[in-house]
């Protein structure tokens, strides 16, 4: 049973910074997939980043140079460092997780999911 359970997010001014995290439990195989995605009122569920078991990480144009995707497998955790926020970036954030493929374009290709949370920034 894969378990995701996000925490760290919170308000901040533009320019601020925040760092959610995701603890991972259950997911055995090690061919997997960790994203964060985000989902702002009235718009689609959209990707952020991924990082891959070989350590590769993948980002939405909107968000290079300014976010940063890590894991510890050590404690099964992912990080999303957000750096110089925008109010654009204000959305709910979800961490997801799949296995084999490592894609960031399509939110259903991914199986498990955590039950968000919310990033605000003005």
């Amino acid at each position: 049973h894969v378990q995701l359970v996000e925490s760290g997010g919170g308000s901040v001014q533009p320019g601020g910074s925040l760092r959610p995290s995701c603890a991972v439990a259950g997911l055995t195989d090690r061919r997997n997939c960790l994203a964060w995605f985000r989902q702002a009122p009235g718009q689609e569920r959209e990707g952020v980043a991924r990082i891959d078991t070989e350590g590769r990480a993948t980002y939405a144009e909107s968000v290079k140079g300014r976010f940063t995707i890590s894991q510890d497998n050590a404690k099964n955790t992912v990080y999303l460092q957000m750096n110089d926020l925008k109010p654009e970036d204000t959305a709910m954030y979800y961490c997801a997780a799949k296995l084999y493929t490592c894609g960031l374009r399509r939110a259903d290709e991914y199986n498990y999911w955590g039950q968000g949370t919310q990033v605000t920034v003005s």
